[in-house]
């Protein structure tokens, strides 16, 4: 996302927070010259933590899965 520093001074708490949580960097345009907000180093949220919990995914006993004879499927 690129902005002004006009729109970074009106609206600074939300993208600040945006940057925390997404880990996706904002670049700021003054005048000629770029900056950029980047999350530090092993701050960006995982992937995984993104993820939704979805309960009703899978219907039946999750157990039956892990013992069904998968080797006629599994395909190296």
């Amino acid at each position: 996302m690129v902005l002004t520093a006009s729109k970074l001074r009106q609206d600074i708490y939300r993208i600040l927070d945006q940057v925390a949580e997404t880990g996706v960097p904002v670049e700021i345009v003054r005048g000629r010259r770029r900056l950029k907000i980047v999350p530090a180093e092993g701050s960006a949220p995982r992937k995984i933590d993104r993820l939704k919990v979805r309960p009703k995914i899978l219907i039946g006993d999750p157990q039956r899965l892990v013992h069904m004879d998968w080797s006629k499927e599994w395909k190296p």
